[in-house]
């Protein structure tokens, strides 16, 4: 299979449309079919449902699709590397993060690092820590910014400085926003989302000594932001951080903390024994210094 018939294939599940991905590819268009064919024929498989305007992808090409475009960064991103070893310090960092007080520092430290090493562009991914730790086995990210509990024994960890505290997001105009804070009790009899993440969940049972089998589970969330729709509209609570929390700035929903009070800490993770190039390791570097860890 070759790369350029990858970018072919995802050109045109991009445009939906062959005619219109041969223009941009500046191919003909008897030539990107016979192309895809080809690549169907190699792979055993259909890889697309053809319409009269439109062609849409079967579940094997969306498994393509998903695996090309995660091969085709990888090699963009070696290309950068390598390109990268000889002169100024340059080339792409990767940050994957999650809902993290750790991202609160970014934009100051990306300005002095920035200003340091003009070169040096970024790569920003959010989502969960079981989203960026596979990613970055994957390759495809550098580092991660992630909250603790994760975890990380595969990886090479760095705890920083910053720390955040977890609570739970209520309506305003529940009984639970009248309270200052908030008891594993004021929990037990109301619709409750849970963070997805596992060790996020075992963790609250040490808190408070208490099985989720007590709770009145909701749901699960991945990230806050659709969670706290559902608050705001009076279907559930949240249990959450404080720093994701900031930046859903809704009228409807307000932050108590948990009595009593649990934080937890940032940590910088990266693959063992995974070579780096040289604007990692500054970055890895100076974000240690940085963050007070030096």
């Amino acid at each position: 299979m070759e790369l350029r018939v990858l970018k072919y294939f995802l050109t045109v599940a991009q445009e939906e449309n062959i005619s219109h991905a041969a223009e941009l590819l500046h191919v003909t268009q008897p030539t990107l079919s016979r192309q895809l064919a080809e690549l169907e024929d190699e792979l055993g498989v259909k890889l697309f449902l053809r319409g009269n305007r439109h062609i849409t992808l079967t579940e094997p090409g969306i498994l393509l699709r998903r695996r090309a475009e995660e091969v085709l960064t990888l090699i963009d991103k070696i290309e950068h590397e390598i390109r990268a070893q000889d002169g100024p310090i340059g080339g792409t960092i990767s940050i994957g993060t999650a809902e993290s007080a750790a991202t609160e520092i970014l934009p100051s430290f990306l300005r002095a690092f920035s200003q340091k090493y003009p070169r040096v562009s970024y790569e920003l991914f959010t989502g969960n820590a079981d989203i960026i730790k596979e990613r970055i086995d994957k390759g495809l990210l550098d580092i991660g910014l992630l909250t603790e509990p994760v975890e990380v024994s595969r990886y090479a960890c760095l705890r920083l400085q910053e720390k955040d505290r977890w609570g739970i997001l209520a309506p305003t105009d529940s009984p639970l926003a009248q309270k200052s804070a908030v008891t594993m009790e004021d929990l037990k009899d109301v619709p409750l989302m849970l963070p997805r993440r596992r060790e996020v969940q075992e963790n609250l049972s040490k808190w408070f000594g208490l099985n989720q089998e007590a709770l009145k589970i909701f749901g699960v969330y991945n990230l806050i932001g659709n969670a706290t729709q559902l608050v705001a509209h009076g279907l559930c609570y949240a249990l959450a951080l404080e720093c994701s929390v900031s930046r859903y700035e809704i009228a409807s929903v307000c932050f108590r903390p948990l009595s009593p009070e649990q934080y937890t800490t940032s940590v910088l993770v990266r693959k063992r024994h995974q070579p780096s190039n040289e604007a990692v390791k500054r970055f890895i570097h100076e974000i240690t210094m940085f963050s007070g860890n030096s």
